[in-house]
């Protein structure tokens, strides 16, 4: 939709700055209409069943090798989760959908949920996903509990926090964490971790088309956006019969 600005006066806007805005309004239009409906679009694609696109999924062909999870290690079902620690889409599922998933599903034995990088939003998504694998080499058990924090404390796409002091001062502040440690896995296995994050990131496009975060396979069903807990429960309930 287009909107019409009117020099009325000496002291509107002159042609050039009408432009400029009329230009920005447009932008901030199309940006809107790009994320219209994301929070509650529930787009599944099932194998086999699916005419749209051409990336059958299954839980079976994602690589869990190295990748951090939470859960049983033998739960009967698997969920794969696809995030960038700078999405803030990611954020909102976290605090939400997956709080409920965790509770009923994760604390109950029942799901296993594998952790994926698809680090898309700059430096600073490398940086957290960086420090994400050091976490969970060195303190597997404090993943989860770091990961919250992380997520919690994310602010405005590079809005300050995310950048390594930032993300070091709020791991070292987690009890049991020891930051020289990870300051030094970092830097020894910096080029390993991000192999790893890169390697996620490709599997999730190219074998099974994700295009972007938060995204989650479990049994033959791709979730993509950012869906309410009643999408990933009715999967979830099907996958457990």
């Amino acid at each position: 939709m287009e909107n019409e600005v009117k020099k009325e006066s000496k002291k509107g806007l002159d042609v050039p700055s009408a432009i400029i805005v009329a230009g920005f309004l447009i932008a901030l239009a199309i940006f809107a209409s790009t994320f219209k409906g994301s929070d509650y679009d529930f787009n599944r694609t099932k194998k086999n069943t699916s005419k749209t696109t051409t990336n059958a999924v299954n839980i079976n062909d994602v690589s869990q090798k190295d990748a951090p999870y939470i859960g049983e290690a033998n739960a009967p079902v698997v969920l794969a989760y696809w995030a960038d620690f700078q999405c803030p889409f990611c954020k909102k599922f976290e605090k939400e959908a997956m709080s409920e998933i965790v509770e009923n599903y994760v604390k109950t034995g029942k799901v296993k949920i594998v952790f994926k990088d698809y680090a898309f939003l700059g430096p600073d998504s490398d940086t957290a996903g960086i420090t994400g694998r050091a976490v969970w080499e060195l303190y597997p058990e404090k993943y989860w509990e770091w990961r919250e924090a992380m997520f919690t404390a994310q602010d405005e796409e590079h809005g300050g926090f995310g950048d390594e002091i930032s993300v070091m001062k709020l791991t070292i502040e987690i009890p049991g964490i020891d930051g020289a440690k990870i300051a030094q896995a970092i830097k020894d296995k910096n080029d390993a971790y991000r192999a790893l994050m890169e390697g996620d990131r490709a599997e999730g496009a190219n074998a099974f088309g994700i295009n972007g975060t938060p995204a989650v396979i479990t049994g033959e069903e791709l979730l993509s956006g950012l869906l309410p807990y009643s999408a990933y429960k009715e999967v979830l309930d099907e996958e457990l019969k």
